[in-house]
């Protein structure tokens, strides 16, 4: 098995434990920890797609950053059907967004990176409807339903921009849903490698060259509905065919043009050109 796999633990066994959320925290608060200020955040930079921040919208921001956590890989930081539960802004790592099953399987339904929001509808909903595991350790800011509000109420603009940011969310999910009900294995793969490009190239940690993933075959495997074995097999193809290479936990574009040919990837939908507000 080449390095870069390895087993997860059980799901069952994750969704099923009875571990309070705060004792997964490697750090429950850290003030002054490694977590960059909102103005330099991913999240910021995301946003900035969208409009242009002004010193009292990043003041807002600044507070929905306070409450500065740590998570260990590996262990649900939100449950599903967990409720109360607040949402979190993740300024580093991967998280994986999935639904488990009666029989203990999972279907991954997105991975989040650093700049997104994890949890942000279930803040407003009574339970959440799936779970959220980090890939590698993280580091995230804690929302919690007022702060959420309180911000919403006094800059209209972040607001309407963190929707933004929401309903792209949505439009990947739609992407998802069409390349697994309608792609075959070989675009799957390059659209799903070619969105996480975009998306990080968006906060600056990614680019037509390549980004760093920590990702396993078996995480491929639940997001894309594929076997780990297939996953495996056609990274070995789009390999040989001189367009990506997903190696010791980097992806490097070969053939960046020929890969979006194959994908049919317009990334249109991820809507981050340029700031539609001023």
């Amino acid at each position: 098995m080449h390095p870069l796999f390895s087993q997860q633990v059980p799901y069952a066994e994750l969704i099923q434990s009875s571990v309070p959320a705060d004792f997964l925290l490697l750090d429950r608060d850290t003030p002054g920890g490694p977590m960059t200020s909102a103005e330099h955040s991913p999240l910021t930079r995301k946003l900035s797609a969208f409009v242009a921040l002004s010193e009292v919208e990043l003041a807002v921001l600044e507070r929905l950053h306070q409450r500065r956590r740590s998570f260990a890989a590996g262990r649900d930081m939100v449950h599903q059907g967990q409720s109360a539960q607040a949402a979190y802004i993740l300024s580093s790592g991967w998280v994986c967004s999935y639904k488990l099953q009666a029989d203990g399987t999972r279907q991954i339904v997105d991975f989040q990176v650093a700049g997104d929001f994890l949890g942000l509808r279930s803040v407003l909903l009574r339970t959440s409807d799936h779970s959220f595991e980090p890939v590698v350790d993280i580091e995230a800011a804690e929302v919690l339903k007022s702060d959420l509000l309180d911000a919403f109420s006094r800059t209209p603009r972040l607001a309407t921009a963190i929707l933004w940011a929401a309903s792209r969310d949505e439009a990947m999910v739609v992407e998802h849903l069409v390349g697994i009900g309608r792609r075959d294995a070989d675009a799957r793969m390059a659209h799903f490698l070619l969105e996480l490009g975009s998306r990080l190239a968006l906060v600056g940690i990614g680019s037509k060259e390549g980004y760093d993933c920590p990702l396993t075959q078996y995480h491929l495997a639940d997001a894309l509905g594929l076997s780990a074995i297939h996953v495996n097999r056609v990274l070995r193809q789009l390999r040989e065919g001189g367009m990506v290479t997903f190696r010791e936990g980097h992806v490097t574009f070969h053939d960046y043009g020929r890969l979006v040919e194959i994908a049919e990837f317009d990334p249109a939908y991820l809507d981050q050109t340029g700031p539609l507000l001023k």
